[in-house]
């Protein structure tokens, strides 16, 4: 496997302190992954489970705060851990090696500014060329992108969102770069609109070779655009799979969840919302961390953490009531055919 990124136990903490208490939020929480080169790794999850943490964290975007406790994250660009990095080397690995594209076209255009300084002053560093001819490069990767030249001469808000979503695409693309972090980049747009820029984003993916980490809570999104699927609940990955294996056959109890609640052409039958909330990442209960809303929970899972265990070929899935390895084999089988049973009373009710 030629991997083009390697997280490995890696823990990131929101760690504040007023009045004298001290308080820590356990937002990414030992997290190992790979991600290969070309792929595309889908990360889904409710709100507030930790998605824009972890991203922000591999990114090396990280404010105080938030902290990077233990693990390490390498990408095959650089010979060493990416928090091994000073400021001038990861100045000069954003946007060469490493590039967003964020939620909200406006988190990353400047609202004063045209359009073509941001190019100017993203881009124009790690390209190395005269004005005129980096300018006709920007055009020609606009075109490439079916937007007209003469967007660089706009202000952000005289452009449709659409349009802008456009720009922060050719904004993280122009210089080629081998991984591209997305964070929700369709969120706030129309059906027909994030079609097309999900259209793009694989269009220029796969013309740069370029891997791909891709947020968003849409699991038809991600049924789209993602080669495989990382689930988060509660700051820890909880199954990781195919996105074709993980959508057709969701072993994690919290995963059959969220693909039961999709909605489905002439199913009118009425959508069942799971107990309980998100438990608090300051005061995360103890072993795992779904087994309070869980229907199949049993004694180990209040008292210990359950490792993300490779249950086949690519398949990890971290939950003691389906996998082999953690309970006797006939409690196994029982408990696997019980979450595989889409009409099971256990799961539905």
């Amino acid at each position: 496997m030629d991997v083009a990124l390697s997280v490995r136990d890696l823990r990131a903490y929101y760690l504040t302190s007023h009045f004298g208490v001290e308080r820590e939020v356990r937002a990414v929480d030992d997290i190992t992954l790979s991600v290969e080169k070309k792929e595309i790794y889908g990360i889904a999850g409710e709100s507030s489970c930790g998605k824009s943490t972890f991203i922000r964290t591999i990114a090396a975007a990280i404010r105080p705060p938030l902290r990077v406790l233990g693990g390490s994250i390498r990408y095959s660009f650089l010979d060493r851990d990416l928090y091994d990095l000073d400021e001038r080397a990861l100045t000069e690995m954003r946007w060469k090696h490493l590039s967003c594209i964020l939620q909200g076209s406006m988190n990353v255009l400047n609202p004063v500014r045209r359009v073509r300084e941001s190019f100017k002053d993203f881009a124009s560093p790690h390209m190395g060329l005269a004005r005129s001819v980096f300018f006709d490069a920007v055009k020609a990767h606009l075109n490439r992108l079916r937007l007209s030249p003469t967007v660089l001469s706009a202000f952000p808000h005289e452009l449709s969102g659409g349009m802008r979503q456009r720009v922060a695409i050719a904004l993280a693309t122009v210089c080629r770069p081998e991984f591209i972090i997305a964070d929700e980049p369709t969120t706030a747009l129309d059906v027909v609109v994030q079609k097309d820029v999900l259209a793009l984003i694989l269009e220029m993916q796969r013309e740069i070779g370029s891997s791909m980490i891709f947020v968003t809570h849409d699991l038809t999104v991600h049924a789209n655009i993602s080669n495989r699927l990382g689930i988060m609940y509660a700051g820890r990955l909880v199954e990781e799979g195919s996105t074709r294996d993980i959508l057709r056959d969701p072993m994690h109890p919290y995963t059959r969840h969220l693909i039961a609640s999709l909605p489905r052409i002439g199913d009118v039958t009425p959508k069942k919302g799971l107990s309980g909330a998100p438990p608090s990442l300051a005061d995360p209960p103890s072993g795992c961390r779904f087994h309070p809303r869980c229907p199949l929970a049993m004694d180990i899972c209040r008292q210990a953490h359950p490792e993300l265990t490779a249950l086949a070929p690519g398949r990890r899935v971290a939950c003691y009531a389906v996998s082999p390895l953690v309970q006797p084999a006939h409690e196994a089988a029982a408990a696997r055919k019980a979450t595989k049973a889409d009409k099971s009373a256990a799961f539905l009710q």
